[in-house]
């Protein structure tokens, strides 16, 4: 899975695996914050936030099944967040000294964390077909988790438009 990415199209819902230009697989019926896609200002805002991540931790044993979660906030989170005063030069400087490194950045700062895709784990599937129900994380059926997982792997690139 070497120049393998991720996709995802907040307004279709759904989510691409690509090879390069390449779409290898495609993934209908996905879930996104309650609140929508845009900018998430602050923790419990229920936006998946729009960007570019990369995946920065794997947890094969989660209450939602699976859960790849993303290096959020990413740089131009941070940095958009403490233009508009959100944040403190503290903790922007935490989160890129985390990117410098290639870190997690703190998932505990004032624009929340634990932004991720993850799987349904025992939650209702009629649900998650009808509407959009994840407090900022991009959410898929298990059986697409199942699917999507041989793509996925620390470090992998994912877009969210």
């Amino acid at each position: 899975s070497g120049n393998i990415w991720l996709l995802v199209d907040t307004s279709k819902l759904t989510l691409e695996v690509k090879k390069g230009e390449e779409t290898v697989e495609t993934f209908k019926n996905i879930a996104i914050g309650k609140s929508g896609a845009g900018f998430k200002e602050f923790r419990g805002d229920e936006i998946t936030p729009l960007g570019t991540f990369k995946i920065g931790w794997v947890n094969r044993k989660s209450h939602y099944y699976r859960f790849y979660g993303f290096d959020y906030p990413s740089r131009e989170n941070v940095e958009k967040a403490l233009a508009d005063g959100l944040v403190s030069v503290k903790v922007y400087d935490s989160i890129v000294k985390a990117h410098d490194q290639d870190k997690v950045p703190p998932q505990n700062t004032p624009l929340g964390g634990q932004i991720g895709i993850h799987g349904l784990g025992r939650g209702d599937i009629k649900i998650h077909k009808m509407m959009n129900w994840t407090q900022g994380c991009i959410a898929l059926t298990n059986d697409q988790i199942d699917r999507l997982d041989r793509w996925i792997k620390k470090g992998t690139v994912v877009k969210v438009k």
